[in-house]
């Protein structure tokens, strides 16, 4: 299946964004071991940025230090669980001690499982909105107190492609479109401090969490692009180019906007047929990009 995806690397993260564009700033990534979040560290990294990567798996965080490291940029592993207030507020307050200031954060975390609302008890529900609600809530809270309500900044928070119900993940919709709430709200009563609040709702991305479904979700996922326009996946590095767009200087006068990143999925009906293909090239920036399992 053809997924967009170079299959072989080539030297260094393809930005479209000037060099030294983050030069001088901390950037945290949370769920930065691994799929978006791994891509978005290695960008902002790219472009000069220190990235703290934030995860609940020591392991994978320091393979993608090692990665950045590899190639040039400066990173450093934050083992957390965003989900504990005293863990969140207490990691936020070493990062600022030690670097001075938080000037990026990209609240990226997140983590569902498929279900009919039905067989979700409720201890599985308030499980997926801690993660994909609560545990970015409490991350922007910290960093505004610390640090950006002092020097200003730059947040975006991951939603997805919710604007018409989430079917088989009630619980994750939920939280996401109460994220795009919270993002607006943010975004209003810091905007005295300088501070911006977006966020990005991707639909289908071919990325390493694709491979954390059941098997029985592998055909459903095959077949996802019958219902894009774009008649394709979306790719780690579109998502992230949008996200360092918004935390960049150019996007300064943007703030509690949702972009979809979903190649037109949420758009339209099916009463209007789809072409039979599309011609949407893909903008193939990572160059450590890996072909998710179930694609291959």
């Amino acid at each position: 299946m053809e997924t967009g995806y170079p299959m072989t690397k080539t030297n260094g993260y393809d930005s479209v964004f000037k060099d030294g564009l983050f030069a001088g700033q901390v950037a945290v990534v949370t769920g930065g071991g691994s799929g978006i979040g791994r891509c978005v560290a290695h960008e902002l990294a790219a472009l000069g940025a220190v990235v703290v990567v934030v995860g609940r798996k020591p392991e994978k965080l320091e393979a993608v230090v090692a990665e950045i490291s590899a190639d040039g940029g400066q990173a450093e592993a934050l083992a957390l669980d965003i989900r504990d207030e005293d863990a969140v507020r207490a990691a936020v307050t070493d990062v600022v001690a030690r670097h001075g200031a938080i000037h990026c954060l990209v609240n990226n975390a997140g983590g569902q499982f498929p279900a009919p609302l039905e067989t979700i008890s409720k201890k599985g529900f308030e499980a997926v909105v801690a993660t994909n609600l609560t545990g970015g809530f409490l991350l922007m809270r910290e960093v505004f107190n610390a640090s950006m309500q002092k020097h200003g900044g730059a947040i975006v928070n991951m939603l997805a492609a919710m604007h018409r119900g989430m079917p088989g993940m009630g619980h994750s919709g939920a939280a996401r479109a109460g994220m795009a709430n919270l993002t607006m709200t943010a975004a209003f009563e810091w905007a005295h401090a300088a501070v911006r609040v977006n966020a990005v709702a991707p639909g289908w991305i071919a990325s390493s969490g694709m491979d954390s479904y059941p098997p029985a979700m592998k055909p459903i996922i095959q077949g996802l692009t019958k219902n894009v326009p774009m008649r394709r996946l979306g790719l780690e590095a579109e998502v992230s180019g949008t996200i360092c767009f918004l935390l960049s200087p150019a996007a300064r006068f943007v703030t509690g906007a949702v972009v979809n990143i979903d190649g037109g999925s949420t758009l339209g009906d099916a009463s209007f047929p789809l072409p039979a293909r599309a011609k949407a090239p893909a903008y193939e920036g990572f160059h450590r990009a890996r072909v998710p399992d179930v694609l291959r």
